[in-house]
């Protein structure tokens, strides 16, 4: 499956650079319009965890362009439950501004069957409500990963890249209409945002499923408070390029200070925006729509540490599912969970779940070692599945004891992550659980593979 290689209008977008390549702030822009192959082997995922894939296609025509739709989806059937588990990817495939995405099948499949899923959304302006689902309709999750929105804010390029992501975004709601979205880290990419307030290009990543009122969350990555990394051919003769600053309200200067000469350089920061402050401005702008948390203080640096039940329509009875988003570090500190990151893992998800009858799905960012273990070789061969296998598994920089408790809990289908912009691929883990990548949603980042996102 071949990659749209455009990097958006115009051809240029980052070469096709590996993760730590792009973590370290090299960043090179390619004006080639080649694009990598999506490759993968389009297999049957089948194993003992009885799992299988089928894979739709539909194209669209419209005044000589082309978009394609694909799904891949694998189902789980808990032997204990017959409860059956749907996880699906969606690559949008030479996707241009102009044309539109007229016509598509979608498969509507319970992610439980044994219950039905539909989500209330909020309407209130003050108070979000919890998830809740209503029997007899699906129930559906969006993830959205390594969208990378703020790069070369400067130049024509980057709001380019970023309008682009939007289009991606936008497309994957009004097809897939889900019920709920994820972000799954590196939302921005600060280490190229010269202004101090990152949250203004976290904002117009949010803003098309908040213009949809569709309720989500957003967890962080390794990109997402970075300090600014100085593009080194800022120092040629070419200079620094003319930067727009924003004005900064409520700044902490006093107002009496009787030079007023830099006011237009008060949005220049250089020195990123910290978690915790990104956070608060999302919740200010969410309308009540975000789930998004500031966790427990005792976790800090790591700071997305949170769980979000998924209530069942009868209050009499226990959550239908559990949702686990943690924050697997990097930017500010190093990239891993650690182990106090695990204790609360044990004692929250031990005391929400204590019998393990409630399904689990966890979230973060960076993958774990284990992903390593399992990866493919060359082709996505089963018992694996995916379309995209095209770099190495860039893990965490330590193991810290989230795995082995993972692996231990019955109740614990899957993890989802994001960061290797050319892999899309779950595979299972011990026989236990399955270890998988979103798609590469956004423009911004290293890669030319084709963007889409994971549906569950």
């Amino acid at each position: 499956m071949g990659g749209d290689g455009s990097g958006g209008s115009g051809g240029t977008g980052w070469s096709g650079e590996t993760e730590k390549e792009h973590t370290a702030g090299r960043f090179v822009k390619n004006t080639s319009e080649g694009g990598g192959s999506g490759g993968g082997g389009r297999r049957t995922g089948e194993n003992g965890l009885g799992a299988t894939r089928a894979m739709e296609e539909r194209k669209v025509r419209e005044k000589g362009e082309s978009s394609r739709l694909f799904h891949f989806i694998l189902k789980k059937k808990d032997q204990k439950t017959h409860k059956k588990t749907l996880f699906c990817s969606i690559c949008l495939d030479n996707m241009k501004r102009s044309s539109s995405l007229l016509i598509f099948t979608v498969l509507s499949l319970p992610l439980i069957s044994a219950v039905g899923w539909e989500l209330s959304i909020p309407l209130t302006t003050t108070a979000r409500r919890s998830l809740r689902v209503r029997e007899g309709s699906p129930f559906k999750i969006a993830i959205f990963a390594d969208l990378h929105f703020g790069e070369d804010s400067w130049s024509d390029w980057g709001p380019r890249q970023d309008a682009n992501s939007v289009n991606v975004m936008s497309t994957v709601l009004d097809v897939e209409t889900p019920d709920f979205v994820v972000y799954l880290g590196d939302v921005v990419t600060a280490n190229n945002i010269a202004i101090h307030n990152a949250s203004l290009f976290w904002d117009k990543a949010i803003s098309p499923t908040r213009d949809r009122n569709i309720p989500w969350t957003s967890l962080f990555g390794n990109h997402d408070d970075a300090s600014f990394v100085w593009p080194l051919d800022w120092f040629s003769s070419s200079g620094i390029p003319p930067i727009l600053c924003p004005s900064v309200s409520n700044s902490s200067s006093s107002g009496d200070d009787d030079d007023d000469d830099d006011d237009d350089d008060d949005g220049c920061g250089f020195r990123g925006t910290t978690r915790v402050e990104l956070i608060q401005e999302e919740l200010k702008a969410a309308n009540a729509l975000s789930y998004s948390t500031s966790g427990p203080k005792e976790l800090w640096p790591s700071v997305s540490n949170y769980v979000i039940p998924v209530e069942s329509s009868d209050d009499s009875k226990p959550a239908v599912a559990l949702l686990y988003f943690l924050d697997s570090g990097g930017g500010s500190y190093p990239e891993v969970i650690s182990n106090a990151q695990v204790e609360w893992f044990k004692t929250k998800s031990n005391t929400l779940n204590p019998d393990l009858s409630i399904p689990e799905l966890i979230f973060w960012h960076i993958p774990s070692k284990a992903y390593k273990k399992v990866a493919p070789w060359i082709w996505i061969t089963k018992p694996c599945v995916g379309s995209i296998n095209n770099e190495k598994v860039a893990a965490q920089e330590a193991e810290n004891g989230m795995m082995r408790v993972l692996e231990n809990r019955s109740s614990v289908k899957a993890v989802f992550v994001g960061h290797n912009h050319g892999l899309d691929w779950c595979c299972p883990y011990k026989d236990k659980l399955w270890l998988c990548f979103a798609r590469h949603t956004g423009y911004g980042g290293y890669g030319n593979w084709p963007r889409g996102s994971r549906i569950l």
